[in-house]
């Protein structure tokens, strides 16, 4: 299996587990699988599963080179850990109907297309097996309602996992932000390029409102450089689309975050809205794409009220220090200080609770529902109009 040693930088973070993987087929791999294309059974992915095998295949799910087997599985669904014993807090499956299962032979290879049909990849299966919905929800997203949006995924999906190491039959520019695709072994060596040593992550499936740009600009303060990783991947219906919210990215990057020191750059993955445990995940995932620190603030990856306001903080500390080989930073929930007239939090503000504006993009988005441009202590102007106008061409 082709790997980065970490020989090659010795001054980077270790990618999680050790070496970065890369799981793209080589062009004789490639055209060795392209041979077989039509002789091969065929499973068809979702896009969540098409987001998961690009993510294993360039390192993004290091030390993950596949599917997870049954072990790993159970293993991180009760105890946040790969059977090994590393920390890892999602399952990453593939799972599909008895039916598509039955026929597939452990030991064989599995040709995996996407949603369209494309021939995108190959799984060697080497194990098949069934498992408990209602544990995996309970445990993983700490509800077994199906009104969570990840629940649902994993109520909807089939009911027969499908394990093996997997290999991405080719790396194709991403269709919508090929400039911004900048793959693990890329940002490391981008990274390195920079001179940075330290590096803060900061996950986002909304536009950077005031409160995101308050507490990014206060990490920026303490490392080196900011690596602005949204996700771009599946996300829930009412999210504002990738497109709208890249060039948010752009608008924040250009005008309001000194140039030199931010790197924009796509996450591919899906969203699983599993809060907590999502946190840990993202956290890990920066980590192979060379960050060593990563921001966690109010509600991380959450949705509805399935969470508490600090719970992604709080499970960082079920770890021992270090053991993540990547350092949170953990901020208040900020808001506009009526005051002092500047964005502040609980530690900084002498306000009363009456005179502080919270900021979410919950509230951003109704507002641009009803026809209103989010003021200012809200969103920056050049930001708000943009959501303005993507709302407006969008109805």
């Amino acid at each position: 299996m082709p790997t980065i040693a970490l020989s090659e930088r010795p001054d980077a973070i270790a990618p999680h587990g050790g070496q970065l993987v890369n799981r793209i087929a080589t062009p004789e791999q490639r055209q060795e699988f392209l041979d077989k294309a039509d002789s091969l059974p065929r499973v068809k992915l979702d896009k969540r599963a098409t987001s998961d095998l690009e993510m294993i295949a360039i390192g993004g799910f290091s030390p993950l080179t596949g599917f997870m087997e049954q072990a790993d599985y159970e293993s991180v669904v009760d105890k946040m850990r790969l059977a090994n014993g590393l920390p890892w807090s999602i399952p990453i499956t593939l799972s599909v109907e008895e039916a598509i299962a039955a026929p597939l032979k452990e030991g064989s290879l599995v040709r995996l297309d996407d949603d369209g049909g494309n021939f995108i990849g190959v799984l060697e299966l080497t194990q098949k097996y069934s498992y408990d919905k209602t544990h995996e929800a309970i445990k993983v997203y700490r509800t077994d309602e199906d009104k969570h949006p990840g629940v649902k995924v994993v109520y909807d999906q089939g009911a027969i996992n499908l394990a093996g190491p997997v290999w991405l039959l080719q790396r194709e520019p991403h269709p919508q932000f090929p400039s911004y695709q900048i793959d693990p072994a890329a940002s490391r060596a981008l990274l390195k390029e920079k001179g940075w040593k330290t590096i803060v992550g900061f996950q986002t499936r909304n536009p950077i409102h005031r409160a995101h740009e308050y507490i990014i600009k206060c990490a920026l303060e303490i490392v080196d450089g900011l690596f602005l990783h949204p996700l771009v991947g599946a996300t829930k219906s009412d999210d504002i689309p990738a497109e709208v919210r890249m060039r948010c990215y752009e608008i924040m990057k250009d005008n309001y975050f000194p140039k030199d020191r931010v790197i924009l750059a796509i996450n591919p993955a899906a969203m699983r809205y599993a809060g907590p445990r999502e946190a840990i995940f993202h956290a890990l995932v920066r980590k192979n794409y060379g960050c060593t620190h990563f921001i966690v603030g109010r509600d991380h990856a959450g949705v509805g009220d399935y969470y508490g306001t600090y719970d992604a903080q709080y499970i960082f500390d079920e770890f021992e220090p270090g053991e993540l080989g990547i350092t949170p930073l953990k901020f208040e929930h900020a808001f506009f200080c009526e005051v002092t007239e500047t964005m502040a939090t609980s530690k900084t503000s002498p306000s009363t609770p009456e005179q502080r504006i919270h900021l979410s993009g919950t509230k951003v988005r109704e507002m641009l529902r009803r026809g209103e441009l989010p003021p200012p202590q809200f969103s920056r102007p050049l930001v708000a109009a943009e959501l303005a106008k993507a709302m407006k061409e969008k109805s």
